[in-house]
């Protein structure tokens, strides 16, 4: 079965290969998600799955989702996965890294950590301007942002300074190193986005993309 699972960011550490080299690895606490709703082709025009994840008590769902989730534990996470067959599924089923074939490689999706406001060399890599010549104070500023006469204005989407971080990011094909099934543990090589404690969604790697690298 290859759907995806929702888990939790415990943190990184590190895993010896054979021949001895180090990879530092993220430690994603992957399930037990449940099946709460299932999508197929003829009802919504897709196919999909959605998993519920982190049970949290009643009292803190609102009255539209104790009635979307019935009979089953109140999550708090609820993602959706899509899939070219979910046939093979019903709601209720619980899925863990036992059962869920995630694939040598796979997608994580998560909440980058928030930077707050940063200027345009650290969320931009600018290099900033020159650091002689007489300038005194140019050094981290971002430059022209357009001409004054024509178009007298500044275009939209232009990169200045602002708000960086704290939005939804991808870490593509990464390398499964180890799955932990006692314990329900993905080790994954490299880093994923967000802080420790953080809810990511991981989904396998399409095949179209596997050999992109």
């Amino acid at each position: 079965m290859s759907v995806g699972l929702i888990g939790r960011k415990l943190g990184m550490t590190q895993v010896f290969d054979g021949q001895g080299r180090a990879f530092g690895v993220s430690v994603i606490q992957a399930g037990p998600c449940h099946v709460t709703q299932v999508r197929t082709q003829a009802a919504d025009g897709y196919s999909a799955v959605q998993l519920g994840f982190d049970p949290v008590p009643e009292r803190r769902l609102t009255r539209a989702e104790r009635g979307h989730l019935g009979r089953l534990p109140p999550y708090r996470v609820l993602r959706e996965f899509r899939t070219r067959d979910a046939s093979g599924l019903a709601v209720g089923d619980e899925l863990t890294v036992a059962n869920v074939n995630l694939g040598p490689r796979v997608d994580v999706i998560g909440t980058s950590k928030g930077k707050g406001f940063a200027g345009v060399m650290k969320r931009h890599g600018f290099r900033g301007g020159k650091r002689t010549h007489g300038q005194s104070d140019r050094e981290r500023a971002p430059g022209s942002i357009g001409a004054g006469t024509s178009p007298s204005r500044v275009f939209k989407g232009t990169r200045m300074a602002g708000r960086m971080g704290g939005g939804r990011a991808t870490a593509r094909n990464l390398t499964v190193a180890k799955i932990d099934v006692e314990r329900g543990l993905l080790l994954l090589v490299g880093a994923v986005p967000g802080p420790r404690d953080t809810v990511v969604a991981i989904r396998p790697v399409r095949a179209s993309e596997r050999g992109a690298d």
